[in-house]
């Protein structure tokens, strides 16, 4: 038998993160999850229920090296972090807020993967979104957040080789991030996004998991961007 696949996945505690632990888990995968809130952590790996947790924030490169130190080499690093700030019309944007979703997503990514270049064998994984590309009205610093990411992907796959390095871009996702909206207004706002979407609906966690289970593991993509919107950057 080959060697078991281990994977880190960086933000999974729930929502995404939590369903790619859980569908790396379910193909025999060994998964540690971190993230900085440990009772969620606890948490998701209960409902998973085989997997090992570790509390960290993604910008403390020393507790993370902690960490991989006494994990040791593993396959494949799954990099799911929301800063959850940075949106909103550019004209009254507070560039605080930004500067806060700049550090919370984009540093936070950079520094947990320099944290894990020395342990990390097979590939990366960042988690941008959709808003990188969409062109929609009030996400000017969502989309410079997550353009940055999206735009690193091809320089660090060429300088990382032969560490595969990709994307995942989702687009609106039913996630746990979602439960700070009003229940009438996020109702709204999925109906309209299903209407205005190709594929008819919002997206599930597992759509995306799906989608970064198998750029992780496919050992001949790398330097790509794989965008899982339902079509939403579509020019329509």
């Amino acid at each position: 038998m080959g060697e078991r696949e281990v994977v880190v996945v960086i933000g999974g505690g729930s929502g995404i993160g939590e369903a790619t632990a859980a569908m790396f888990s379910s193909r025999g995968a060994e998964v540690l999850i971190i993230g900085r809130d440990g009772a969620k952590l606890e948490a998701a790996a209960k409902r998973i229920g085989s997997v090992s947790c570790e509390a960290a924030d993604a910008r403390d490169g020393a507790r993370l090296k902690e960490i991989f130190t006494k994990r040791g080499r593993f396959q494949h690093l799954v990099l799911c972090l929301s800063g959850g700030r940075g949106g909103g019309p550019f004209r009254t944007l507070s560039l605080d807020d930004l500067r806060s979703g700049i550090e919370g997503k984009l540093l936070a990514h950079l520094s947990a993967l320099q944290a894990a270049l020395p342990f990390v064998t097979q590939s990366v994984t960042f988690v941008s979104a959709a808003s990188a590309r969409a062109a929609l009205p009030g996400t000017a610093g969502l989309a410079a957040i997550n353009g940055a990411i999206e735009a690193m992907v091809r320089p660090l796959a060429a300088e990382l080789a032969p560490l595969r390095v990709n994307a995942v871009s989702p687009g609106i996702i039913d996630t746990p991030w979602w439960n700070a909206v009003p229940a009438q207004a996020r109702t709204a706002a999925f109906e309209n996004t299903a209407k205005s979407l190709p594929v008819g609906r919002v997206g599930k966690p597992q759509d995306v998991a799906s989608a970064i289970v198998w750029v992780a593991t496919n050992g001949y993509v790398t330097g790509t961007v794989v965008d899982v919107s339902g079509g939403a950057t579509l020019a329509r």
